[in-house]
């Protein structure tokens, strides 16, 4: 536990869902992509073995006692399985250079079992990291599973301007795409149920940025929602979050059953309060990119502040978070920053006083 908190994260995550009194609001950076630096050690390092990824975020709690760490199955899990190639950068996160389908004509190729932890050493990685994770620290805090939505796996296996265009000429492609994306993904939510970890969903390639509202009651909801239904049989929850301005949608988003609701700072969190935050709990909202990788620590104080001032009324609660992933170049003393100010402006029982 971390030296200036009251309380362990279990606690005040238990106390958080149940209503009871905690010592702060919960505080959950994206501390995914930055957490090799944190551990010293380059990205290629940390994603290399299953001890170097499950230390760097062991390093990010035992620095920042943040209220959760997490494990990037990521999102290009589905691809690679299934034969997607990644480039290998020393210090940035893989981004795919050749997709394993080259046309939605190929969808025979595809094959489950290529998901299955059995046949895919990074689902096997990933899921010793997870142990590694708990062994050492379950007791105190939890771990979530970062993996991709229906729509970001399958951008994964089929590039994501053709999958676009796909969308209007062959849409029933597409749908089976996503067919197989979905059972995939749920291959891999069940993979992971024995070690006792949650789930979050990230579905960057439905945002707002990238396709409309339609496309997305069409070729997002229906296979998110099934995913959430599969986590809740299966005895757990997950989160969902999607990148970039997803304000027309938020209301659609809830209709997929998640357990809480992480906006991007595209988002107004005000306006995503008066959405969904009587359905379920907040999440969000500080600029990765302005504020936690560009801004000094006294903007960092102020982006907190701003945060709570539109959302710390938030009927189902709010999770002090940034807006998306940490970039791996963001200075860590914002991050010591960002925890300090919500230790201090989020203090329970919430003050508005504290954060003026």
């Amino acid at each position: 536990m971390h030296k200036d908190d009251q309380m362990t994260p279990n606690e005040r995550m238990a106390g958080f869902f149940s209503g009871e009194e905690i010592d702060r609001l919960p505080a959950m950076p994206f501390t995914v992509s930055v957490a090799g630096k944190v551990a010293g050690m380059t990205h290629r390092e940390k994603r290399s073995c299953a001890k170097n990824q499950a230390q760097g975020q062991i390093a990010c709690y035992e620095r920042f006692g943040n209220d959760g760490m997490t494990i990037e199955y990521g999102l290009h899990g589905v691809g690679t399985a299934c034969g997607s190639i990644t480039n290998d950068p020393e210090d940035g996160v893989p981004a795919i250079m050749d997709h394993f389908l080259k046309s939605l004509d190929e969808l025979d190729k595809l094959d489950l079992e290529k998901i299955r932890k059995k046949n895919d050493p990074w689902l096997q990685l990933n899921y010793e990291a997870t142990e590694i994770c708990l062994d050492k620290w379950g007791h105190e805090v939890g771990v979530s599973i970062s993996i991709p939505g229906p729509f970001t796996a399958a951008s994964s296996l089929f590039p994501v301007e053709k999958m676009l265009r796909q969308t209007r000429k062959q849409p029933e492609k597409v749908h089976e795409l996503l067919r197989f994306c979905t059972d995939a993904v749920k291959i891999v939510i069940k993979e992971f149920i024995p070690t006792g970890a949650g789930m979050f969903l990230c579905d960057p390639i439905a945002s707002g940025t990238i396709i409309d509202r339609k496309n997305y009651r069409e070729f997002v909801l229906p296979y998110t929602k099934e995913l959430m239904d599969y986590t809740h049989e299966l005895g757990t929850t997950m989160g969902y979050h999607i990148c970039g301005d997803t304000t027309a949608i938020t209301a659609d988003m809830l209709e997929s059953g998640c357990d809480i609701l992480s906006v991007d700072n595209r988002v107004d969190l005000k306006t995503a309060k008066e959405i969904a935050g009587s359905k379920v709990p907040i999440l969000g909202n500080v600029d990765p990119i302005t504020i936690m990788m560009q801004g000094s620590p006294d903007q960092v104080d102020e982006a907190v502040k701003e945060c709570l001032r539109k959302a710390w009324d938030s009927p189902k609660g709010y999770i002090v978070s940034t807006g998306c992933d940490i970039p791996i170049n963001g200075p860590l003393e914002n991050i010591d920053r960002f925890m300090e100010a919500t230790r201090k402006f989020a203090k329970c029982p919430l003050d508005p006083e504290n954060f003026k």
